[in-house]
């Protein structure tokens, strides 16, 4: 196995951190590295904010589903979808003088999802230049919740949205990676539903993965766990609530305010 590969195979993600610092030589070189990363067009339909105030850590780890180590991490990352500052650029680029093209096109669906892809293509190079310099790093999926007093507290215009938070630090003791699950996950020239039987399986290998961490009361597997923890929890009903509101708030449709 090459390094890049170890690499990856031993990434963790890290929630708690140890006192030394993430320099300033380290945070140059992740965020050149994120800024190296493949963008549609070469567009770089992304922004980073660089979350340095400590106030700022301290609200964000409330409004993203009450998660203290958010505030304590060393070093903080919102990644941004962002169209704002093409459409900024068109307006004193003097593309209203174009002859035959269309005038006031304003960015749909389409143009939200490639800034998307974007922003988290930049943010995984960051992970992994971070990993290779020492430094552990946590996804905040959380940061498209309360969207409406998270754009407000970061000053978000119009047409960005916050698809991810990282917080990296040194991590303070060596997690263990956790295993993935990999069957079935590749399909051959077409998406392929799974049969009763397959299913099954699925249901048992996920158990001998999480089990041995417990589940609680009333839970009797891997499925039912998400179910009841993850996916009908109340931060999970808030996050598709404020992942609407992001949607209006770019189309335009609605009421977004």
């Amino acid at each position: 196995m090459n390094p890049t590969l170890e690499l990856i195979e031993a990434r963790t993600s890290t929630r708690a951190y140890a006192p030394a610092p993430v320099t300033g030589e380290d945070r140059a070189a992740v965020l050149h590295a994120a800024m190296r990363a493949p963008t549609a067009g070469n567009q770089m339909l992304y922004t980073i904010l660089e979350i340095a105030d400590q106030g700022l850590k301290d609200r964000l780890a409330v409004l993203c589903d009450d998660q203290p180590f958010v505030a304590r991490a060393p070093w903080v990352l919102v990644f941004l979808a962002d169209w704002q500052k093409w459409m900024d650029l068109f307006g004193v680029a003097g593309v209203d003088a174009l002859p035959g093209v269309p005038q006031g096109v304003t960015p749909g669906l389409g143009d939200f999802l490639m800034a998307c892809s974007d922003a988290l293509i930049a943010a995984q190079t960051a992970v992994l230049a971070a990993e290779s310099l020492g430094i552990g790093s946590c996804y905040i999926g959380d940061v498209l919740e309360n969207g409406e007093t998270v754009a407000e507290l970061l000053r978000l215009p119009r047409y960005t949205v916050p698809v991810a938070m990282l917080c990296f630090g040194r991590p303070k003791v060596q997690g263990r990676p956790t295993p993935h699950y990999e069957k079935h996950m590749v399909h051959r020239d077409g998406y392929r539903c799974l049969d009763e039987m397959a299913l099954r399986e699925v249901s048992d290998d996920l158990d001998g993965l999480h089990a041995p961490r417990g589940y609680r009361e009333g839970i009797a597997n891997t499925a039912q766990d998400v179910y009841a923890r993850k996916f009908t929890a109340e931060f999970s009903v808030e996050m598709n609530r404020s992942a609407a509101w992001w949607l209006r708030r770019w189309t335009g449709e609605g009421d977004a305010d």
